[in-house]
């Protein structure tokens, strides 16, 4: 997601680009929580960070170690609302309890979650999304994004979403006192296409790091970053907040027979 904003940021205008802004975390209104890991096991830890004049703001931050005892930041996703953020249970040590994200002990393990996300953009939750996830701003926002952008050509195209399997299948879920926090990736796809032989798409100036001319179809890839409350009885989770970027497009070949 990092990479596809420098290359789309590298292929505007240069009147067009945001001066870069060196980014960084108060750790006076931070909150880390660290799971105990057995010998063998990936170390990881969830961070969760507030800012603003009245620290309103809420992003959770994971951080896990990879090859060569290197540490990166492999998510961070704005919370849209921090009041929703379940109490993240802590033994007598003061550890958290880290919980397989697709362990059936949850109402909804990680692959169902992502699922029912790419259902929120391709029907707007009507197959699995508003079965899976209870009403929040992060899922009417989706929901809200297959409306509008299904219908933003009118008669003259259409749009498409559909579920991808994603680059990054690592989750992480920290136990609460309901169920677990649940932070994982998803990749969904977004097929643009005209109706009729004739017309083109017209990329606009976002779409330059990735399509060069105009087009009668176009496919985009984009990977997301996603948080969730999941119980651990039979009852809706609740999506707490995402992010998605572009991370590539591609011309494509549109069917007229639909």
């Amino acid at each position: 997601m990092s990479s596809a904003d420098l290359k789309e940021e590298a292929a505007l205008p240069r009147r067009d680009r945001e001066p870069y802004r060196p980014w960084s975390y108060d750790l006076d209104a931070t909150d880390v929580y660290i799971p105990r890991v057995k010998p063998g096991q990936q170390r990881w830890f969830a961070a969760i960070t507030r800012s603003g004049s009245k620290k309103q703001y809420a992003r959770v931050l994971v951080l896990a170690e990879h090859t060569f005892k290197r540490w990166e930041i492999v998510a961070a996703v704005n919370l849209d609302d921090p009041e929703q953020l379940p109490d993240i249970t802590l033994d007598k040590d003061g550890y958290a309890t880290a919980v397989g994200a697709s362990s059936t002990s949850l109402a909804a393990p990680v692959g169902e979650l992502r699922t029912a996300i790419a259902d929120n953009f391709a029907t707007g939750g009507d197959k699995t999304g508003k079965k899976v996830f209870t009403q929040t701003e992060a899922s009417r926002q989706q929901i809200k994004v297959h409306d509008q952008t299904s219908r933003k050509f009118g008669t003259r195209g259409t749009t498409q979403f559909a579920f991808a399997d994603t680059q990054f299948p690592d989750a992480y879920a920290l136990k609460t006192a309901t169920g677990a926090l649940v932070i994982f990736s998803h990749t969904h796809t977004q097929h643009d296409a005209v109706a009729a032989p004739g017309l083109q798409i017209v990329p606009d100036k976002l779409d330059r790091a990735w399509l060069s001319a105009p087009a009668p179809a176009f496919t985009y890839t984009f990977t997301c970053s996603d948080v969730a409350a999941v119980p651990a009885t039979p009852k809706p989770s609740s999506l707490l907040g995402y992010g998605c970027r572009r991370t590539d497009a591609k011309p494509a070949v549109p069917d007229f027979s639909l």
